[in-house]
C-alpha cells in the first residue's frame, strides 16, 4: 500500500476530521517512527504513528453508527472538566469518532465513525447538509419571531447572520428547526436573539439518518440502504473498505 498525507492517515484511522488532524500535527501531538510529525508528512502501515503517545491500528474497516446522545454527555475526544464523554460513553470495539457536535445540554442524534472522509464531507458547511430538531421553549412562540428566524438572524456574538431555515409549528411552545449550518450552540443563539429560553433541544435526524427507536444512550450500525445513500448523499461512494483509505 503506497503512503498517503499524514492527516489522511489519521482521518483514516477514524482519529478525527484532516483539518483536526492538521491541528494535532501542529500542536507536537503526532509521531511517525518516534519523531516529531510535521506538516505534509506521508505514513502507510508499516510506519509507527502515535498520537498524544497511543499507537494507532492502520485503518480498518469503516463503521457508521446512529447514537442518542443523552444530556449531560459532552462532545470531547478529552475534558478534564467534563464529567461524561461522548467517545468514553460508547462501548464499541473499533474507535470512533464524532462527525458534528451536540452541546451538553442537548440530546439526539450523533453520528460516529471512523471514516474520516466521511468527517470532512459532513463537516464542510459549504454542502449544506439538513440537520432535524425537535425544540421547546419556554413560552409560547410568536409569529412574528419564527419568521424571523425563517429569515436568517444576526448573531452579534459570533458576527454572522444565519442562514435562511424551515420552521414548522409542533405546538404552542413546540417548533421543528431543519438547518444547513452549524454555528456554535446556533440554535440556543437564535432563539435567544428573539427572547426565548429553550427548555430542551433534541436532534432528530442527520441528513437521511434518523432518531427512529433510539432510548438515551442506545446506538444501532448504519448498513444496507440507509448507509449507502447517506454517502451518496456526502458526495462518496461506498468503496472496498481496506483500502478506503488510499
Amino acid at each position: 500500500m503506497e503512503k498517503v498525507r499524514l492527516n489522511k492517515y489519521l482521518a483514516s484511522c477514524g482519529v478525527c476530521s484532516r483539518r483536526d488532524a492538521d491541528k494535532l500535527i501542529e500542536a507536537g501531538e503526532v509521531s511517525v517512527n518516534g519523531e516529531r510529525a510535521a506538516a505534509g508528512m506521508k505514513a502507510g502501515p508499516d510506519d509507527r504513528v502515535e498520537v498524544r503517545g497511543k499507537l494507532l491500528a492502520a485503518p480498518d474497516e469503516k463503521v457508521v453508527l446512529a447514537y442518542y446522545k443523552p444530556v449531560g454527555v459532552v462532545c470531547s475526544e478529552r475534558d478534564a472538566h467534563a464529567g461524561r464523554l461522548v467517545t468514553k460513553e460508547i462501548d464499541y470495539h473499533k474507535r470512533v469518532t464524532y462527525a458534528g457536535r451536540l452541546d451538553k445540554d442537548s440530546e439526539g442524534l450523533l453520528l460516529l465513525t471512523n471514516d474520516g472522509d466521511l468527517i470532512d464531507a459532513m463537516m464542510r458547511g459549504k454542502n449544506g447538509h439538513e440537520k432535524e430538531y425537535l425544540v421547546k421553549s419556554d413560552r409560547k412562540w410568536e409569529d412574528s419571531a419564527l419568521d424571523h428566524m425563517r429569515e436568517g438572524v444576526y448573531l452579534e456574538e459570533l458576527g454572522q447572520t444565519t442562514r435562511p431555515c424551515e420552521i414548522e409549528r409542533v405546538g404552542d411552545k413546540t417548533i421543528k428547526m431543519v438547518l444547513t449550518q452549524g454555528l456554535n450552540r446556533q440554535i440556543r443563539r437564535m432563539c435567544e436573539a428573539q427572547g426565548y429560553r429553550i427548555k430542551s433541544l433534541k436532534r432528530t435526524r442527520v441528513i437521511n439518518i434518523r432518531l427512529e427507536k433510539l432510548k438515551p444512550g442506545e446506538y444501532r450500525e448504519l448498513k444496507g440502504e440507509e448507509r449507502e445513500e447517506l454517502y451518496r448523499l456526502c458526495g462518496l461512494t461506498e468503496r472496498s473498505k481496506q483500502d478506503s483509505w488510499k
